[in-house]
């Protein structure tokens, strides 16, 4: 598998994450929903792949990718949040968690504002385990409103640093 170094890369810093207000009243009004942590990792994965993106044909989740992350859970290096309704997976996200460090791989919702609530939950539950921020790799209209930007190599390749050397004295 090839790794992408690209010359700028998104990241989503906890300190700048905003949770629109829009947001908040929906997460509020309604309490049928229901979040999950690495419950249904295989199911958030197949939907993932299935979720249409403008300008593409096709998945770059293909079936050599899902059972590489399917192994890559197993070992415990991904995770996923789910989104629930009534019980019914309306939205979710996944990614890699390797040495402290988490990068968004993709993440899909069937209802609005499924996708923003699974955001919103991985950044608490990240929080939660003493993460500062998230690769999130491109950063697209949803992660901006959130506080997402795009920062350069250097930068990126420093933080990767900082976050292993604080991974690794802990």
């Amino acid at each position: 598998m090839l790794w992408f170094s690209p010359e700028e890369r998104g990241v989503l810093e906890f300190r700048d994450f905003h949770v629109p207000e829009s947001l908040r009243r929906f997460r509020k009004r309604h309490p049928e929903i229901h979040f999950s942590v690495n419950q249904d990792f295989h199911h958030v994965l197949e939907e993932c792949s299935k979720q249409p993106r403008p300008g593409q044909d096709g998945t770059w989740i293909t079936g050599q990718m899902k059972r590489a992350y399917m192994e890559f859970f197993k070992a415990g290096y991904c995770m996923s949040v789910e989104v629930r309704e009534n019980n019914v997976l309306i939205g979710g996200i996944y990614g890699v968690l390797v040495e402290g460090v988490f990068s968004g791989e993709s993440m899909f919702y069937k209802k609005p504002n499924a996708s923003k609530l699974a955001l919103w939950r991985l950044v608490e539950v990240l929080s939660e385990q003493g993460h500062e921020w998230i690769d999130v790799q491109m950063v697209t209209p949803v992660v901006a409103s959130m506080g997402g930007k795009l920062i350069d190599r250097e930068q990126y390749l420093e933080m990767l640093e900082q976050r292993h050397f604080q991974y690794e004295t802990t």
